[in-house]
């Protein structure tokens, strides 16, 4: 059984692969077809790779440009690089060897603004799959590196899962380089570092770590790249790949990572010390270090006045708390602990609930999974449709429920407010957490009561309290106790109080430079 088993496992016909192995050096030989030769065995199959050799006029000498049509800008290929190479190439007369005549093309010939040299196959094919176009010479052991990007990106536009009232309109692309142009604007400090990396075996997609060198702590720097340069993995697509690598407690329901598409939030990131990362093809970028009080911060708070933040942001905190445990609290007085409700309502509760059959925790979750299926098919369909789905579904279905005597009124009113606390948490990746664990504490609630609320309240709080994202604790500024933070915590301070940068990041300038002097 084994033998026949072992036997079936086996190959049964082997192909040879063609994967790039950047271990394995491939210089560039002095044979240009050879050369060439090798360009076609790992690359040539494919039916949008370009091969063209070049015969330029008064020399004997061959040239070939290499691109991948469509990645490659085709008009400025032949402009800048096909035309003047036929045209104006170094005539036989001129005696020049093979490194002279490379760099007469690349000073004198070529009118590409950005360029390099090369004197590997690897760097070539590299070079190739990302978009540039690739100029070899007969008898030369170096290649022209030609930057020649041809395809087309999407224009920025209002980010959707975060807009604003008073802030900038813009946000991320899928482009990494114009990402990276869109924060230079906005950050103009000489200190602003970038730092490029390739994730993935075979995407090669590039990776940007954005920090300012005498802000950011250089521990966690150096956390970020080592947790980046272990990545093992054939393709790294989105950000949240690489977040899924990279996070501390990958158990945990709570992100350690939090993500954004607008430039001025990770520029104002930044500026407090914290670390950004960036990924190709995708229009959002991730922020570390994090804490619990970031998720429950919009991009508002920085543009209105202190005022009105500090009363949103309490509210968010309350709203946060009704999200998780109004539900269970209901369910936990309706099963077990009735005569804590006042007399009037608990008979006005009490004949709403007659003829209902079930108790209050099938009700609860009746209503709630109920929920959650309108609210995920309202995000998978088309926008027009989806918005419509979602308010007359839950008003029709919550009203012939009630009619039906499935479920009372009061757990559709408990319910709707839970829906609409929860539509108050800024940050998505938090509002889902707030959404599981709030069927855990339901059921803690329909078995233990108050206690299994309570309990389900200690262990939460424990946990936040134990989690840590890239050495920082997760609940600072309240554990550890750090004081100085509360001055951006639930409430905010005026703008002219705001002088020192976050306690818990460790930055390497604490003091906030260029802030107006006031009173206070």
């Amino acid at each position: 059984m084994f033998e026949w088993l072992r036997h079936r496992s086996k190959p049964t016909k082997k192909y040879r692969t063609t994967e790039i192995d950047e271990e394995h050096i491939m210089p560039i030989k002095g044979r240009l077809l050879a050369n060439l030769d090798i360009i076609r065995e790992y690359i040539g199959n494919s039916s949008d790779v370009v091969i063209r050799l070049l015969r330029p006029k008064d020399n004997e000498v061959m040239a070939a440009v290499v691109y991948i049509d469509g990645l490659a800008d085709g008009q400025m290929i032949q402009n800048n690089i096909i035309r003047p190479v036929l045209q104006n190439f170094p005539p036989k007369k001129e005696n020049l060897n093979a490194s002279e005549l490379l760099e007469k093309v690349k000073d004198s010939v070529l009118t590409i603004r950005d360029l390099k040299e090369v004197d590997t196959l690897n760097e070539c094919l590299k070079e190739a799959l990302s978009g540039n176009t690739v100029l070899l010479l007969d008898n030369c052991r170096r290649a022209l590196i030609l930057v020649t990007p041809g395809w087309k990106v999407r224009i920025p536009e209002e980010p959707i899962s975060e807009p604003t009232v008073r802030g900038p309109r813009d946000g991320f692309s899928e482009n990494l380089q114009d990402n990276l142009v869109t924060l230079r604007r906005r950050i103009k400090d000489p200190n602003l570092t970038i730092i490029k990396m390739e994730l993935g075996r075979r995407s090669k997609t590039d990776t940007a770590i954005i920090f300012i060198k005498d802000i950011a702590d250089p521990k966690i720097v150096d956390e970020v790249r080592d947790r980046l340069s272990r990545i093992d993995a054939d393709s790294i697509i989105a950000a949240g790949h690489v977040e899924q690598y990279i996070e501390d407690d990958f158990l945990s329901l709570f992100p350690q990572i939090q993500y954004t598409e607008r430039p001025d939030k990770v520029a104002a990131n930044l500026m407090e010390g914290r670390v950004a990362i960036l990924v190709d093809n995708t229009p959002f970028a991730s922020i570390v270090p994090v804490t619990f009080s970031m998720f429950l911060q919009a991009t508002e708070d920085n543009y209105d006045r202190w005022i009105y933040t500090s009363l949103i942001r309490s509210i968010r905190y309350i709203a946060v708390l009704l999200s998780l445990f109004l539900p269970a609290f209901y369910v936990a007085l309706i099963s077990y602990h009735f005569g804590m409700i006042p007399t009037k309502l608990a008979i006005f509760i009490a004949a709403a609930r007659e003829g209902i059959p079930f108790p209050a925790l099938i009700e609860a979750f009746l209503m709630e999974f109920t929920l959650e299926i309108l609210r995920e098919a309202s995000l998978r369909l088309p926008k027009s449709i989806g918005q419509a789905v979602g308010i007359v579904g839950g008003l029709v279905i919550g009203e012939a429920a009630t009619r039906a005597g499935i479920v009372s009124p009061e757990m559709v009113i408990i319910v709707s407010l839970t829906a609409i606390s929860s539509f108050s948490v800024p940050q998505y990746a938090l509002g889902v957490s707030m959404r599981i664990l709030r069927f855990a504490i339901m059921l803690a609630a329909g078995v233990l009561g108050l206690y299994g609320v309570m309990l389900s309240f200690i262990m939460i709080t424990s946990h936040l309290v134990k989690l840590k994202s890239f050495g920082v604790d997760y609940m600072s500024p309240i554990a550890p106790m750090q004081p100085k933070d509360w001055k951006d915590y639930i409430i905010k301070a005026p703008a002219n109080m705001l002088k020192n940068r976050p306690a818990s990041i460790n930055t390497l300038n604490t003091k906030r430079e260029n802030q107006r002097k006031g009173r206070g």
